[in-house]
C-alpha cells in the first residue's frame, strides 16, 4: 500500500503544501522527509512515512522548523543515524529538538547528551494541529482502522478488508446507510458513516480553490 499526498497529510496532520515543503532539499539544508515510494510525481508515502511525519508535525508544535532541520541534520550527519526517521523517538520542548533512546536523550540541537526529557509523546496516539483535531493513526474513526498487515495499511472498515473510500463513495451516491450491507455484507450502517466521515475528513485536506476555478465550478 502507498498513500497519495492528501490521504499522507490526513493521517499525518500535515498540509500538502506542508509536505512538499518538507521534500525539499537546498541551501545547505537536507529534507525533512522525502518519500521512500516516490519522492517525484506521483508522490507516494509508506506508513513508515506518515509514521515520521506525525513525529515532524508534533515536533512543529513545539519548535521551529529551523531546529528541527538542524537536529535531523546532526542525527544524519554527525550521528550517522541513517535509519528511516520513523525508528527514532523525537521531542521537543521548544527550546531543542531531543534524540531519546533507552539509556540517554541526546539533544539534537545543542549536541549535549544525558539530557532529561520530562515527556515522551506517542505519535500514534491524537494530537491537535492548527486547531485541526488529527486522529489516532491506527483508529482514525470508530469503525474505520489502519493496520500495515492488512492491505498495506489502507484506512479500512474495522474487522475487514473494504477500503472506507469505496463504502464513502456508495453513501455519496445515495445508498442508504442501512443498505451498504447489500453491497459489503461486513460492513454495517455506524461503520459506513464512520467511513463518510473519515473520507470527508481526508478530502478537507484538498487545496483552497482559485477563485477563478471556484467560479467555473
Amino acid at each position: 500500500m502507498t498513500y497519495a499526498p492528501k490521504l499522507a497529510a490526513a493521517l499525518s496532520g500535515a498540509t500538502l503544501r506542508r509536505l512538499a515543503h518538507w521534500r525539499r532539499t537546498g541551501a545547505g539544508r537536507g529534507a525533512v522527509l522525502i518519500p521512500e515510494i516516490s519522492g517525484t510525481r506521483p508522490v507516494l508515502y509508506s506508513f513508515r512515512d506518515v509514521v515520521a511525519l506525525r513525529t515532524c508535525v508534533k515536533l512543529r508544535n513545539d519548535t521551529s522548523l529551523q531546529k528541527i532541520r538542524r537536529a535531523l541534520d546532526t542525527l544524519r550527519d554527525d550521528l550517522q543515524e541513517r535509519d528511516h526517521l520513523s525508528s527514532y523517538t523525537l521531542v521537543a520542548d521548544g527550546s531543542s529538538v531531543y534524540l531519546a533512546e533507552p539509556d540517554q536523550a541526546v539533544d539534537l540541537v545543542r549536541r549535549k547528551a544525558n539530557v532529561v526529557i520530562h515527556e515522551m509523546v506517542d505519535v500514534l496516539q491524537p494530537f491537535y494541529r492548527d486547531g485541526r483535531h488529527i486522529p489516532p493513526l491506527l483508529r482514525p474513526r470508530a469503525h474505520v482502522t489502519v493496520d500495515p498487515a492488512v492491505r498495506g495499511g489502507m484506512p479500512v472498515i474495522e474487522g475487514t478488508r473494504v477500503p472506507y473510500d469505496e463504502v464513502a463513495a456508495l453513501l455519496r451516491d445515495r445508498v442508504a446507510p442501512e443498505r451498504i450491507s447489500e453491497y459489503y455484507p461486513s460492513v454495517t450502517a455506524p461503520a459506513a458513516l464512520d467511513a463518510a466521515d473519515f473520507a470527508a475528513y481526508v478530502d478537507s485536506y484538498d487545496p483552497p480553490k482559485e477563485p477563478r476555478e471556484a467560479a467555473a465550478g
